[in-house]
């Protein structure tokens, strides 16, 4: 199946927005359910896209499987990147699009952004420990932990942070 990564378009916000607020939902990652204030947050693509890119994984039939959001250095979206790192956030992949690859193609877009980024030394990420797949996707990738940047956002929510390194290690 072809996989085609790109930046959403103002017509996917809602649709975006729904896929990652169910996947939020559906993998029980959010404790207070359907009322959850984090929901508002993840529906809120457009408020995502005007400080950030919002991509898309999309199939050939033109149907949105999921997205992501990333954050270069110094948007308000990033809550662990250090003044050389980009981050993502909010990655999510719909039911429908899950075992496909698209969430791995979604995490591979933003390292590629990342690097095409001068002084972006790395691309960092927080994830509920509840997250496993996500979490084999980051570490085939190449993403290694930084349990000491791992925070709550929320009391009873400790995220855990990766950091995936761009810069290539000195020959030797």
């Amino acid at each position: 199946m072809d996989l085609t990564i790109r930046r959403a378009e103002t017509e996917e916000y809602a649709l975006l927005g729904e896929i990652t607020a169910q996947a939020y939902l559906g993998d029980g990652l959010l404790g207070g359910g359907e009322g959850d204030p984090y929901l508002d947050r993840l529906r809120d693509v457009a408020g995502r896209a005007a400080v950030a890119e919002v991509l898309v994984a999309v199939d050939d039939t033109g149907a949105v499987l999921g997205g992501v959001t990333y954050a270069p250095p110094g948007s308000p979206m990033c809550d662990v990147a250090a003044a050389d790192e980009a981050e993502f956030r909010m990655l999510a992949v719909g039911k429908a699009g899950r075992g496909r690859g698209a969430g791995e193609a979604l995490v591979r877009a933003c390292a590629d952004r990342a690097r095409a980024t001068d002084g972006v030394t790395g691309l960092a990420l927080s994830t509920q420990p509840a997250m496993t797949g996500a979490h084999r996707i980051y570490h085939r990738l190449g993403f290694a932990r930084t349990p000491e940047r791992d925070w709550s956002p929320v009391p009873g929510l400790t995220l855990l942070t990766y950091r995936l390194d761009l810069v290539p290690a000195p020959a030797g």
